[in-house]
């Protein structure tokens, strides 16, 4: 793993300094260097070569999200946004990650202290998993929706997915696939709250299929997919005709909350016919509970670790044998619905 090499960018000083000192709390992090606009990051990266910038959104002269553009079609680097969580801010953030930011992270400009703790962490690891992600070598997958064969006849299998860091832009790529009579999906994403429903707000309005929260009691059926990703509430399946979903409060396991392991386990626990796919992310939650699908019987993937953003919890699922197959992601979709499919 290599160390982090961070400059961090953001109009005012007292935020330079405040991120400074969060990072710089964290083992194999430093701090290269600081800047206050575009015009002066351009000169630091250069000079300085960091391997991770972290970036304001708004800023004066060239906006963040205008510089973002920049160094991603010029000198891709790994790039964490950092914004508000307003309305506005996460439609930003969403822009950010079609531009290839690794991570949009919320300014703790109202934390309380056990918060601010919290976002110390958070941040250091965020920023770590990043100096390691695959920005320069990752394909982008920004086509227009495509839309799957309207004969896809399902045979009765769930989708379960997870994911964390670089997730965004994963769902959108297999997602923009799925038919309107998509098999029953269910998704585990690591994201903040108010980011995560603005984007499945986005999917419901542009994919055929339909995408909502995911509900205590929700039915597992065809056409819906249902994004996990309440921060109090883990998700698992309960079996039945149809299956549903429960959202059930309990401590973080491993560190998170909801968590794959969890959610893949009450599947293979179950005997409900599912395929299961960790995909980009940090950590490792999804390996045990996919494991656990693949010796129930299940169909198991994980992201190719060359295209995955932040490859840590594919390859943690790899490792520990978990996975049947270590897939792309437009491979990954044919794969997915191939398994789902009666034809």
């Amino acid at each position: 793993m290599h160390d982090a090499r961070v400059l961090v960018v953001d109009d005012s000083a007292a935020m330079r300094a405040l991120f400074c000192d969060i990072l710089e709390q964290t083992r194999n992090v430093t701090v290269v260097g600081t800047a206050a606009s575009a015009d002066a990051a351009r000169g630091q990266i250069a000079e300085l070569k960091p391997n991770v910038v972290t970036l304001d959104v708004e800023m004066p002269g060239m906006s963040g999200i205008e510089f973002l553009k920049e160094i991603m079609s010029t000198n891709p680097l790994p790039v964490v946004m950092l914004s508000g969580l307003t309305q506005s801010g996460t439609e930003t953030s969403l822009k950010a990650y079609e531009l290839g930011a690794v991570e949009c992270f919320p300014k703790p400009l109202k934390a309380t202290p056990e918060q601010f703790s919290k976002n110390v962490s958070k941040l250091g690891k965020i920023v770590l998993a990043a100096a390691n992600s695959n920005v320069r070598d990752r394909p982008r997958h920004r086509a227009p929706v495509a839309a799957t064969e309207a004969h896809f006849a399902w045979n009765g299998h769930i989708v379960a997915l997870s994911t964390s860091m670089g997730g965004i832009d994963a769902l959108t790529a297999i997602l923009s696939h799925w038919p309107a009579n998509c098999p029953p999906t269910v998704i585990t994403l690591q994201a903040e709250q108010a980011l995560a429903d603005t984007f499945i707000a986005r999917l419901d309005g542009e994919l055929k299929c339909s995408v909502r929260a995911a509900k205590d009691g929700g039915q597992l059926t065809q056409g819906i997919v249902h994004v996990a990703a309440d921060p109090g509430k883990h998700v698992v399946v309960e079996p039945g005709q149809p299956p549903r979903l429960r959202l059930v409060e309990r401590d973080a396991i491993d560190g998170f909350r909801p968590s794959a392991n969890l959610l893949y386990g009450t599947l293979a626990r179950a005997g409900i016919p599912a395929v299961g796919a960790v995909l980009t992310g940090m950590g490792e939650d999804g390996a045990k509970g996919l494991k656990l699908m693949r010796d129930a019987g299940c169909h198991t993937l994980a992201q190719d670790r060359t295209s995955a953003t932040v490859s840590e919890a594919p390859a943690a699922a790899i490792a520990l044998g978990a996975a049947e197959q270590e897939l792309g992601l437009e491979a990954m979709v044919g794969a997915i619905l191939g398994h789902c499919s009666a034809s």
